[in-house]
């Protein structure tokens, strides 16, 4: 029987990925790396420290372990600064009706990125209340693809992972969560995430009956 329902931010709720990406652009302007758009799926799902590493494979320098910690700074800085014009009106179609939904169903709800920014996004998008646990990377010590954020996630709603279910639109989040013995509704397509069911494109063609029907266990 499924508790608890954890989603994703950055794809399944809000789409920040353009925000994150355009960041990340400035950053390697600045230090002259190049950086094209075929970068953009790699970075999808990655914490801070992984992006940058992605970023700066092709830098012409090596760079200190403090080096890079100014950089991921200076990243979040302008990325920070973006989020300001997120409202309301940024929610993904269908958000609002499914947590309502799973509201009236008597589920726990809960998010799970590993975004630092997570609170805040969700504060912005007038959203938080509607979450019973709000779990980010500075919660965890792990990144997906390793299971520790769902795991946290269901401890923090107080569900055993078989009694849960992930809403996630990147195969890092996918493959956490199969290893957290968790059921899995992918968002996205069969490109970026194959082999994956059920999968939708998204929340707007999730239902909470639907979701409430999956046995635990880790689907695949």
């Amino acid at each position: 029987m499924i508790r608890g329902v954890i989603f994703d931010l950055d794809g399944v709720l809000v789409s920040t990925d353009e925000l994150h990406f355009r960041a990340w652009q400035q950053l390697a302007a600045e230090e002259g790396i190049p950086l094209d758009d075929r970068v953009r799926d790699r970075l999808r799902g990655l914490d801070r420290m992984a992006s940058l590493a992605v970023v700066l494979e092709h830098a012409g320098r090596q760079y200190t372990a403090a080096d890079r910690l100014a950089l991921a700074e200076r990243k979040n800085r302008t990325y920070r600064a973006s989020l300001e014009s997120l409202t309301p009106d940024d929610l993904l179609p269908g958000v609002e009706r499914l947590l309502a939904e799973l509201r009236r169903a008597g589920v726990k709800l809960a998010v799970a990125s590993s975004s630092r920014n997570a609170r805040l996004i969700l504060d912005r998008l007038a959203v938080t209340p509607a979450f019973d646990a709000v779990i980010d990377g500075d919660d965890i010590r792990q990144a997906k693809p390793h299971p520790e954020i769902f795991l946290v996630a269901a401890a923090a709603l107080g569900c055993l992972p078989g009694e849960c279910v992930v809403l996630e639109d990147a195969a890092a989040g996918v493959e956490a969560a199969r290893r957290a013995r968790m059921a899995v509704w992918g968002i996205g397509t069969p490109e970026s995430l194959p082999g994956v069911q059920p999968l939708t494109a998204g929340l707007a063609d999730v239902h909470a009956d639907g979701l409430l029907r999956l046995a635990g266990g880790g689907n695949r």
